[in-house]
């Protein structure tokens, strides 16, 4: 029992260090947007001051917070430290939030406005930014969240249960992953929206609505379609969401507007659909799929047997 506590002592000790240390990164990292980015142009007037909050969001209060952990960890208060910076978390959230508009207002203001623009290029020829671009700094609160995460699960795992700080690590573990989950559930949604939209102005006309809430892209790609009578095999592009199966084929290589647009051929409701593997279970060559609707059933190829599997598995997923 001495050994494990000594043995998990030391490994605390050495990650409580790191976190000591990259919290001290971190920090001169937020220092460099504040000082010669927020504070001087809050100054000189160049932005509006709702442009810069825009572009800038709750940096400073990040700031705060984590000078005052720093200053915790210093002197060895983890506990009352993991307290005051939990009330602190979910300014990470708010952060991630406002991200992407922040970046589209900070090109919007490299465009339009002149002062601004040779302004951020003179800061950023600065010896201190090491070549680093203000874009480059604006993601640092939530990368380092992602590394708060991996810092405070460690601690846990090498505090002992019956210590007092015991409950407050495992309830900062606790928070640390919910607004992680809230910043990873953002990205998502906002990723999502972008295959969404590129897959709308990949068709033609507007006749397909592939822009509705709730959906979800899961993949597309290339099929072969098995006619009832014999004719010739059909290659296909297939869209899959959440809820839908799009087939498409390409337009006419020689159409003025859509010659590299793809014309929707047939949309399938998943909700009373069933899918099956004809062939395609032993290693051989290619595989078969066949996707039952009420008024139709639709059999998919391919001669590759790794792409028929990883169709088989979403399919089965999205109808589930």
């Amino acid at each position: 029992v001495e050994d494990q506590r000594a043995r998990w002592e030391r490994k605390r000790n050495r990650t409580a260090k790191e976190l000591l240390e990259t919290e001290h990164k971190y920090l001169e990292q937020l220092d460099l947007v504040l000082t010669y980015f927020v504070t001087i142009l809050k100054a000189k007037g160049t932005l509006k001051p709702a442009v810069l909050e825009t572009i800038f969001g709750p940096l400073e209060s990040l700031y705060s917070a984590s000078h005052v952990l720093s200053l915790h960890l210093e002197k060895g208060n983890l506990g009352p430290g993991l307290e005051n910076f939990c009330q602190s978390l979910d300014l990470y959230g708010h952060y991630a939030e406002n991200l992407e508009h922040a970046n589209k207002t900070l090109k919007e203001q490299v465009r339009k406005n002149k002062s601004f623009r040779r302004f951020k290029k003179l800061q950023e020829t600065r010896p201190q930014f090491q070549g680093r671009e203000l874009e480059d700094l604006l993601p640092l609160p939530l990368q380092r969240l992602h590394q708060y995460k991996h810092f405070f699960r460690d601690l846990l795992e090498n505090t002992s249960p019956d210590s007092a700080e015991y409950q407050k690590l495992a309830k900062t573990v606790k928070s640390v992953c919910e607004v992680s989950h809230w910043v990873q559930d953002i990205f998502d949604k906002r990723e999502n929206s972008l295959q969404l939209l590129r897959v709308q102005k990949l068709l033609k006309g507007q006749k397909t609505q592939v822009l509705t809430p709730g959906r979800w892209y899961i993949r597309e790609g290339w099929l072969l379609v098995v006619p009832a009578k014999g004719e010739e095999l059909k290659r296909r592009m297939f869209f899959l969401f959440s809820d839908i199966l799009i087939a498409a084929k390409p337009c006419h290589p020689l159409h003025l507007l859509n010659s590299n647009k793809l014309s929707c051929q047939a949309v399938y409701p998943l909700h009373q659909c069933s899918v099956d593997k004809v062939f395609g279970h032993t290693w051989s060559q290619g595989g078969l799929l066949s996707l039952s609707f009420p008024h139709k059933t639709l059999l998919l190829m391919s001669s590759n047997q790794q792409e028929i599997n990883d169709w088989y598995r979403s399919l089965t997923a999205a109808v589930r």
